[in-house]
Order: C-alpha cells, then sequence, then structure tokens
C-alpha cells in the first residue's frame, strides 16, 4: 500500500483535463521511500555546501506493466544505518514502477516482499519484523488545475505509522 497524495476530479470536464495532463508527463509526482542498503548518488562530484544534492535516474525495459521504457529520477535525502530515505520522481506512470527500479539497483523498499525485502530487519544482532507495508508515500504533486488553469503544489506529510517507522530506524542506527 502506498500512502499520501491522489487526485480525484469532482465531473467529467475535470477528469478529462486532469487526465490529459498525466498523458503528457505535467504532472509532477514526488514519492518518499526507505529503501535497503546504503544507496549511492549515481552522479558524483562536488557541491557547494546547501546546494541541491545531486539526482540520478535509473530507465528499465520490461518488468510488470512496463514493456515501454521507464524513467524514474531518484535522489538520496539520507543514509540511516543500513537504510536510505530518497525521493523517487517518476517521469512515466507504470504501475510499481518505483518499486520495480529500487529493486533492480538492488535497494527494494521496505516492507516490499513483492519485490526481494527483507521479511526481517537486522539491528545490532538483533532480527525485528519488517514494517507491514511498503515505505512508499506519495508526499507531493505539482499539476495545473483542471478548470483554472492555476498551478497547484500539494503536500502531504509522512502518515504517523511510516514517521514512527522512520524515527525508530534511526533510533536503533545510532
Amino acid at each position: 500500500m502506498t500512502s499520501g497524495l491522489v487526485i480525484v476530479a469532482k465531473n467529467d470536464a475535470a477528469h478529462r483535463r486532469l487526465s490529459d495532463q498525466f498523458k503528457s508527463r505535467e504532472v509532477h509526482k514526488t514519492y518518499v521511500a526507505l529503501v535497503h542498503g546504503r544507496m549511492a548518488n549515481r552522479q558524483r562530484g562536488n557541491r557547494p555546501p546547501g546546494g541541491p544534492r545531486p539526482t540520478a535516474s535509473h530507465a528499465h525495459e520490461g518488468g510488470r506493466n512496463c514493456s515501454a521504457r521507464c524513467l524514474t529520477k531518484y535522489r538520496v535525502l539520507r543514509r540511516i544505518g543500513p537504510f536510505t530515505l530518497v525521493e523517487a520522481m517518476p517521469q512515466t506512470g507504470r504501475t510499481h514502477q518505483i518499486r520495480v527500479h529500487l529493486a533492480s539497483l538492488g535497494h527494494p523498499v521496505v516492507g516490499d516482499n513483492t519485490y526481494g525485502a527483507p521479511a526481517k530487519l537486522r539491528f545490532g544482532g538483533n532480527d525485528e519484523p519488517t514494517l507491514p507495508r511498503t515505505f512508499l508515500h506519495a508526499a507531493k504533486l505539482a499539476f495545473a488545475h483542471p478548470i483554472s488553469g492555476a498551478p497547484l503544489q500539494l503536500e502531504a506529510p509522512l502518515p504517523a505509522e511510516l514517521a514512527a517507522f522512520l524515527a525508530h530506524v534511526e533510533s536503533c542506527a545510532g
């Protein structure tokens, strides 16, 4: 289950306009995911203090509902012990795209047993149960209002269960 923002149209005209924005890739989606492993940014180089962190991308041919080329951009937000918190920005919109891409990089989303996440977490020699859902959250959406055309930017904070799990991981990491 993915938490976070969902767009719902109030009428047929709004639905058509929103659908057109999705088809033309004018809706910008940002997800937050906690993944297994210490993920490295694929782009190297120095950045000025406080400057933007590099963004890498991953394309994948094939996979579930991804027969054409799919693209997800991502950036590392922070590394927490044996995990990495990332932002993922899908450039195409295929089912499970983010989960497939992160898993194919060797970094499955925490709680995602379908794509290779372990059933137990290991902290300091102890096994603990994993999260009972995927740590994937639709955090931001940017699009044009379907009637007025005004730009909209929406954000949703992590739900309590993900925030609590993240706090637990941070406390165990040290």
